[in-house]
């Protein structure tokens, strides 16, 4: 992959992940409404120092490992399928309306996978370090997903690592910016038909991206 395919493809795979309801989200509401816009870019650079941290704990623990063909090939593919599940469930939940953007503090905790609001007096740079931790899904998502893009960015070396780190960040930074600046607008910035339009679109792209993984997976076995 080039420099610019993968920062523009991590940016539209890490945005996906981001407009999901999660607890990134609940917290960016309970402390943007708290704490006003600056909450926002504050749980990012949490949230980003921490998977900064991991990125470096991968390449530094497993550097020799990952640039070995058969078991690159064999992470390729555990996290090509593991994008397809995603993709799918997406697109599908986004079409059938079974997803909303609710932007009310009030909703802040209701989902079941929610931590809720990070408690006063906590740093919003702890608390998105903190809610990321807290939440199972995003282990799975570096341990398969991330963990594949990595292996495949190391093909263009430190400055691959960099892109997808890059542009990963970037949809974080981009989305969770206009979730805070909606709430202290006390508006809704986009329409639900739009919102699930757009997450029907990053499902498509998903299942796209996971046929990718695959297919350079078994190509590498060859």
């Amino acid at each position: 992959m080039e420099l610019l395919a993968i920062f523009s493809s991590s940016f539209v795979l890490g945005l996906s992940g981001a407009m999901m309801p999660g607890p990134m989200l609940t917290v960016t509401i309970g402390e943007s409404a708290r704490r006003g816009f600056k909450a926002g870019p504050l749980i990012v650079l949490g949230h980003g120092l921490l998977e900064l941290l991991l990125v470096l704990a991968l390449i530094l623990g497993l550097a020799e490992v990952l640039t070995m063909p058969r078991v690159g090939s064999t992470i390729a593919i555990v996290g090509g399928l593991f994008l397809l599940y995603m993709g799918w469930g997406m697109a599908r939940d986004a079409y059938l309306g079974k997803i909303t953007l609710d932007l009310s503090e009030k909703t802040a905790g209701s989902h079941p996978n929610d931590a809720g609001p990070a408690p006063r007096g906590m740093h919003p740079v702890l608390a998105g370090s903190v809610v990321s931790l807290s939440n199972p899904y995003w282990s799975i998502w570096w341990a398969t997903v991330g963990l594949g893009y990595i292996t495949l960015s190391l093909e263009k070396g430190t400055l691959g690592l960099a892109a997808f780190y890059t542009g990963h960040i970037l949809s974080d930074l981009v989305w969770f910016c206009l979730i805070a600046g909606a709430v202290v607008a006390g508006r809704k910035f986009i329409s639900t038909r739009v919102y699930r339009g757009i997450l029907v679109a990053c499902g498509i792209f998903l299942l796209w991206l996971g046929g990718m993984f695959i297919f350079r997976g078994f190509t590498g076995f060859t």
